[in-house]
């Protein structure tokens, strides 16, 4: 078990995408990003499967097959396309549905600021895009906000955060 790892790695992410929130417009929202990441069903599974380069959540589903601090998690914070899958009454299935915009900013803040945090020195503008590119076929989010992510992390790994930021906090719909 990590605890101060863990802790230190939460809080330098939840700063960092402070700080990118207050960057992409959407700052107050920013202060809120997270929180339930201090909740024991989160903190203790992150401190006990904390690795340092990759989510704690990876290793907790390795061992058990789902990762019992990611549903908590997911469930709680809107900048994650899972949280917006609902019942659809036409299909009888569940689908993904668009995310307001507000969190599809606040969900490209926390990419860079992931990146940033478990990629360390070998980070550079293409690492979130990269890393979304990943795994775009198994996903199941909306393809227009599919579209929007992907068009803001494609911008920064072009053109660099300032104009990744000046691009996100202007944008008014989608």
């Amino acid at each position: 078990m990590n605890i101060i790892g863990h802790f230190k790695t939460i809080t330098t992410h939840r700063h960092g995408v402070i700080k990118n929130c207050f960057k992409a417009g959407i700052g107050f929202q920013g202060l809120f990003h997270d929180l339930s990441k201090y909740m024991p069903s989160e903190f203790i599974p992150g401190a006990l499967y904390y690795q340092g380069n990759r989510s704690p959540n990876e290793k907790e589903r390795e061992l058990f097959g789902y990762s019992h601090a990611w549903l908590h998690h997911k469930g709680r914070n809107k900048h994650h396309f899972e949280y917006w899958c609902d019942y659809n009454t036409k299909t009888k299935l569940m689908e993904p549905v668009k995310m307001p915009l507000k969190y599809v900013k606040e969900m490209f803040c926390d990419r860079v600021a992931a990146s940033k945090i478990y990629m360390k020195e070998n980070y550079t503008n293409s690492s979130a895009l990269e890393y979304f590119l990943r795994s775009k076929s198994k996903r199941k989010i909306h393809p227009e906000t599919s579209h929007l992510i992907e068009k803001m992390l494609r911008i920064l790994a072009k053109y660099g955060e300032k104009t990744a930021f000046y691009y996100v906090k202007h944008l008014k719909e989608y």
